[in-house]
């Protein structure tokens, strides 16, 4: 079978003839959201192909009122962890059919909601936020307005969230430490405003409650969630005047623990050996460090998929949807301290 030649449009009434089917059975054979797997439509599909055919969907679905289209809203995708999960939202949508557009925002709220109306703007059949701060008035207003929406990665506790349980990941990474016998622990976390940095916290808090350890006040850090908070964090903690230095730390995400890395190595301090360090995320990198980063895996690919099914079927519950973290033991934790047992 020929395809048609430059400057030829290949319309679905020639795919329905050349199959042998009607135009509706051609239709519904070429359209992704059906997707049948019958020999017949497989049959079209392989006719369409070779004629060179491409279907319209954005003009079918303007036809339906729709566009297919989601946004997506990340405070900046120089962030690894944003960057990862753009890219899984982006697969997750294309196998349901949508394109999915991103805007980032940084951290500021007013931009935050600029960059949404922007994006509402392109009249997108929903909102996937990466941004949401606990104070944060962009989910109400949507709720308010009834705009297709969900939450990845953060929550406010009321929007449809998709996100991975912060803080069962932040009680399995002290864990880890108080059972390689560490009780000098430190804790590096995120901003107070967001859900991630609260819950991990509390994680870590539960484990030690658990173990009987009292963390002091100034071994407990928060700030951003960049290398240069890790490093600063990390220049406070090791410091070679303290009296007495944490001998393992918890960052809260794998950029805290890369700074707080090149501040231990400032100080001569050997990950592993003589600081036990615990990271977040799991990103590629963690794993080809020099001296491999022990890390709180989170499954983009499941919370992604979770986000756009929240966007599609938005009255399903639970509206807030938790994935389980698993953590990968690497050298960066070291070896078990039996002195301490």
């Amino acid at each position: 079978m020929e395809p048609a030649g430059p400057g030829t449009t290949v319309t679905l009434r020639d795919v329905a003839a050349a199959s042998g089917v009607s135009v509706s059975t051609a239709s519904r054979a070429l359209d992704e959201r059906t997707a049948s797997r019958s020999a017949a439509a497989a049959h079209v599909r392989k006719v369409a192909e070779e004629l060179g055919y491409r279907r319209n969907s954005f003009a079918s679905s303007l036809r339906r009122g729709e566009t297919r289209t989601l946004g997506v809203l990340v405070p900046r995708l120089s962030d690894t962890v944003m960057a990862l999960m753009f890219e899984e939202l982006e697969r997750a949508a294309s196998d349901r059919g949508y394109f999915a557009m991103v805007a980032t925002s940084g951290d500021d709220p007013g931009d935050e909601k600029r960059a949404a109306e922007t994006l509402l703007d392109r009249n997108v059949d929903g909102l996937i936020l990466a941004t949401a701060r606990l104070d944060d008035e962009l989910p109400r207003l949507l709720r308010q307005r009834h705009v297709a929406h969900a939450l990845v990665l953060r929550t406010d506790g009321v929007s449809p969230s998709a996100l991975g349980d912060d803080e069962v990941g932040g009680y399995l990474a002290v864990r880890h430490l108080i059972d390689l016998g560490h009780r000098d622990i430190a804790v590096v976390t995120g901003p107070s405003f967001t859900s991630t940095a609260v819950a991990r916290l509390a994680g870590a808090r539960r484990a030690f409650d658990e173990a009987g350890i009292e963390v002091p006040a100034e071994w407990m850090q928060a700030g951003g969630y960049g290398i240069e908070n890790g490093f600063a964090a990390g220049e406070s903690l090791l410091n070679s005047d303290r009296e007495k230095r944490p001998t393992a730390i918890f960052a809260a995400n794998d950029n805290i623990a890369l700074g707080i890395i090149a501040a231990a190595h400032r100080y001569r301090l050997t990950i592993g050996a003589d600081l036990a360090l615990v990271g977040y995320n799991d990103t590629p990198l963690s794993s080809r460090l020099p001296t491999p980063l022990t890390s709180v895996r989170v499954p983009l690919d499941q919370i992604a998929r979770t986000a756009i099914d929240l966007i599609t079927d938005p009255d399903k519950e639970p509206r807030v949807r938790k994935s389980m973290p698993t953590l990968i033991p690497r050298a960066s934790s070291g070896q078990p301290r039996h002195e301490h047992r």
